[in-house]
């Protein structure tokens, strides 16, 4: 089976088990927005991109609305045939309905470049690999996005979400860090000592 396969076989999975955490805790946004670690907006900010929750992706509205009271400068995704425009948006202002139903910013809205980009999953785990829905539009913006500078991936998710391991392949972007509505996952450290303990490739462990 190839990984893609092994990716599909996972989606249908993780879209049941998000869609049983959603309805379990109908208040997990705003316990998330309660226990965000402000220092991410302080180290990584200014500029935070959210997304308009689909299906049972858990709301980042709560915790966007938190970060502009802080001084956060806020901006939502548009499509474009190029893959993600980033546009400026703040909480009440309008948004358009526009192809699959999505809603996003007006085509006029000022672009931005997020140096904190809060992101929708089915599934991460401890390296920070981030299983989506296949079409790759995070992976392509978040890549262009540090190939111009810096961007801390933070994902937005149920604590049923994190799973042992998600199938990876090179042109994947990981994520930086992963907020529930129990607590944090720094993944960059967890990956950094990954790295670290992790024996050298021409070694032998049973030297």
């Amino acid at each position: 089976m190839s990984i893609e396969d092994d990716k599909t076989t996972l989606r249908h999975r993780m879209r049941t088990l998000r869609a049983e955490a959603a309805a379990r805790d109908p208040d997990a946004a705003e316990k998330l927005a309660g226990i965000f670690p402000m220092k991410l907006l302080e180290r990584y900010g200014p500029v935070v991109s959210a997304y308009v929750p689909i299906n049972e992706e858990l709301d980042p509205m709560p915790l966007l609305e938190r970060l502009a009271r802080a001084g956060a400068e806020t901006c939502l995704p548009r499509m474009t045939p190029g893959g993600i425009s980033w546009r400026a948006w703040a909480p009440g202002e309008p948004l358009e309905r526009r192809g699959f139903g999505l809603l996003e910013p007006p085509e006029d809205a000022p672009e931005l470049a997020p140096t904190l980009v809060l992101t929708p999953l089915l599934a991460f785990d401890t390296q920070g690999n981030r299983l989506g829905y296949g079409r790759g539009h995070y992976d392509q913006a978040l890549s262009v996005l540090r190939a111009k500078g810096r961007a801390f991936a933070c994902a937005i998710a149920y604590a049923a979400q994190q799973i042992d391991r998600v199938p990876s392949e090179p042109h994947d972007q990981p994520l930086d860090w992963a907020v529930t509505p129990i607590g944090s996952v720094p993944l960059f450290m967890m990956r950094n000592r990954s790295a670290l303990t992790a024996p050298a490739p021409d070694s032998d462990p049973a030297a």
